[in-house]
């Protein structure tokens, strides 16, 4: 059956890819995001329907049922296409297909010939970048299919809250021990449940949509760049396509995003999506595009609550894109079909992902008011402290950028890092700013040398950013170098930038969310090559050449070392700056590798592994920071209950339990309760400490009988 499951997976992605051909003009690129767009909604729509029909864990129906949502996605999205191009042959959208095949023959050609027209210099730049993006992608793939998931959300809520909703059959609101389980938007979940199923209960198969993300923003990031360069200076676009597609695959931030299960890769594609199409619309003028960019908008709204920071930076998109034409009936006109495609989208996407319920439960689309207390505005308390505190925040994450993240894994790299780093100490020093000593609105207080548990696994955008987006930024906001669509993108990055900073209080692994405001400063690189005072095509410019051609190595070098010496899923055993000693992640046993960030929780958790059966059902009494997904067992075959929800008190252990599973602190022991323990020698290093963690045996098994 797990063949005849993987099949029908591998059948739907070509079936949504033929469909696709009805809906996308000819173009390899905008195929390719539009196949994107329809599989993921498709998956999204089904989804939810399954749950409400208490069918969220059967195979079978999985199966069959996302063709049924394809197909009518896919014709409603054909005739409007057909529509928009103008066309009277609603009847037959197979008129308006094309071949795939055919393009990637076509397109080929035009990459051969455009390779080898590339002078010296330029073809030195683009071969390192392709070598270094082919030995990344080769590893990285290894690393989806061959190692666990082990990031700190995924093993507290977003990993975890799948396998309830594959328990339970549906993925209605249950309450959690984690406040994430229950109160993030619950789309991506059916990404993950459908992958999951269709590989025959692969555990890796959680990542899929993950890693599909990674290549999905990179083709949009080339794409866009496409429709930039053709509406400013269009014979060096190719070049510059190129060269922001393959800087933002080697991004940090962005990179090591692409074989975890963290949720900001995932929003970051449907957002390049968005981008995509409304830049396109800008080009071509053709209503296709404002359909598919409501439907990605909604996708993206209903992925992630972090998409409303992102709504000023879209809107500006699109005054640029959409509302600035040639007179007011026109853009009421597009005004009002962008308004229609996005209220569509929101209510197909979004409103039925959980929002709704969090108000009914929690009073409130976010969650409980603790968290909002924790992570949100509200801790800052008045509006003055937020203002002052929030611009700490935009120094802080400015000071956060400037690092040469993935060099930095090494020892020489930290020393450079350091000595780099002191005129900005001393310029923060000599203004007074207290960046490090202003703590009410941090959740890990601000440090200018960052610990390594933190930028190894969470780095910003390294030297691409600080040595080549960001001076472009400032170049192209000063008016120095003129680009309008780089002035809206501007606008719309700096917009991000201060959201993440006034929104919530400062965060050291905030990271993984700059990856959003990396894809709008990613663009900036094409100036390399689309304007005549920064581009490096122009004859001459010894010195700005090499400038650049060293920043670029240095991206190079330093995407490797991300990837290669990242602990969280090192291809290689390594030896970290501070001595400790890491196996390779293809090597570890599960619960070693998923215990990566919390090592103290190994001896307990792998003897919990040895002494509870893989198909027991296991009451846990746990708090909110306890891993529960590696409880699950190797097999993802165990059945846990959580006893003590979020902020609902401890509830009765349920009859069907075979053992409970607790802390100390929520549960009392009692004689005959099996410590399990904690590593307490390594505790004082913890960010948060593990628990002291008991098991007791509730029912006697057929050999104790």
């Amino acid at each position: 059956m797990s063949l005849l499951y993987l099949v029908s997976l591998l059948l739907f992605l070509f079936y949504v890819g033929q469909l696709s051909t009805r809906i996308a003009r000819p173009s390899l690129t905008e195929w390719f995001l539009t196949t994107f767009l329809l599989g993921a909604g498709s998956v999204i729509l089904t989804g939810f329907i399954l749950s409400a029909l208490r069918l969220t864990a059967s195979s079978p129906v999985w199966a069959g049922s996302v063709f049924v949502t394809a197909t009518i996605l896919g014709t409603v999205l054909g005739r409007l296409a057909a529509t928009a191009s103008g066309t009277a042959r609603l009847a037959n959208p197979a008129n308006h297909r094309f071949s795939v095949a055919s393009l990637l023959r076509e397109r080929r050609h035009t990459f051969e010939q455009w390779f080898g027209q590339l002078p010296g210099y330029s073809r030195f730049l683009f071969s390192l970048l392709f070598v270094t993006l082919v030995i990344i992608a080769i590893t990285n793939l290894s690393l989806v299919l061959f190692t666990v998931p082990n990031e700190w959300d995924s093993m507290t809520g977003h990993l975890n809250r799948v396998m309830q909703y594959i328990q339970r059959g549906t993925m209605r609101h249950f309450g959690g021990t984690n406040w994430n389980m229950d109160t993030y938007p619950k789309s991506v979940c059916t990404l993950q449940i459908y992958s999951f199923l269709m590989t025959g209960r692969f555990e890796n198969g959680f990542k899929f949509i993950h890693h599909l993300s990674y290549w999905t923003a990179i083709v949009a990031v080339f794409g866009i760049v496409q429709r930039i360069g053709q509406l400013s200076r269009g014979q060096a676009s190719l070049s510059a396509s190129f060269f922001c597609a393959l800087a933002y695959a080697l991004l940090p931030d962005f990179l090591m995003q692409a074989i975890t299960t963290e949720t900001d890769i995932v929003l970051t594609a449907y957002l390049s999506v968005l981008l995509y199409m409304l830049f396109t619309y800008k080009q071509t003028g053709d209503t296709r595009y404002l359909w598919l960019a409501g439907m990605a908008f909604g996708v993206a709204f209903g992925h992630k609550i972090t998409f409303a920071l992102l709504l000023p930076s879209v809107f500006v998109v699109m005054i640029y894109t959409v509302f600035l034409s040639p007179s007011l009936a026109v853009t009421v006109g597009r005004t009002w079909r962008l308004a229609m495609a996005i209220g569509i989208g929101v209510c197909l996407w979004t409103l039925p992902t959980g929002y709704l319920k969090n108000i009914e439960v929690f009073g409130h689309p976010i969650g409980p008011p603790t968290a909002l207390k924790h992570q949100s505005v509200e801790r800052a308390g008045s509006l003055r402290n937020l203002l002052e505190q929030g611009s700490r925040n935009v120094v802080r994450y400015g000071y956060d950028h400037v690092n040469l993240d993935g060099i930095r894994n090494l020892e020489v790299g930290t020393d450079i890092n350091h000595t780099m780093r002191k005129p900005l100490v001393m310029l923060e020093d000599k203004l007074h700013m207290r960046l490090d000593e202003e703590t009410d609105f941090s959740i890990q207080p601000f440090a200018f040398d960052r610990k390594f548990v933190f930028y190894n696994a969470n780095p910003y955008w390294g030297v691409f950013g600080f040595a080549l987006i960001i001076p472009l930024l400032l170049l192209t906001l000063l008016g120095i170098v003129r680009s309008t669509p780089h002035v809206y993108l501007g606008l719309a990055l700096a917009l991000h930038f201060a959201a993440l900073s006034y929104s919530a209080p400062y965060d050291p692994f905030k990271g993984r969310y700059f990856i959003e405001t990396g894809l709008f400063g990613i663009l900036f690189l094409a100036l390399l090559f689309l304007n005549p005072r920064t581009s490096v095509a122009t004859p001459g410019r010894a010195i700005w050449k090499g400038y650049v051609g060293l920043i670029t190595i240095l991206g190079c070098v330093s995407a490797i070392l991300c990837i290669y010496l990242n602990i969280r899923a090192l291809p290689f055993g390594w030896t970290a700056p501070d001595g400790k000693a890491y196996p390779s992640a293809f090597a570890s046993d599960r619960i070693r590798q998923m215990a990566v960030g919390r090592p103290d929780l190994y001896v307990p958790y792998k003897r919990f592994d040895a002494l509870v059966p893989d198909t027991a059902t296991v009451a846990l009494g746990t708090i909110n920071d306890d891993y529960e997904y590696p409880l699950y067992g190797p097999k993802l075959s165990r059945r846990l209950i959580a006893i003590n929800p979020f902020e609902q008190g401890l509830k009765p252990i349920p009859a069907e339990a075979d053992y409970l599973f607790f802390d100390k602190s929520v549960i009392k022991p009692q004689p005959g309760d099996i410590r399990l323990g904690t590593d307490t020698t390594i505790r004082a290093m913890m960010i948060v400490p593990a628990e002291d963690y008991y098991l007791r045996k509730l029912k006697k098994s057929r050999e104790d009988q």
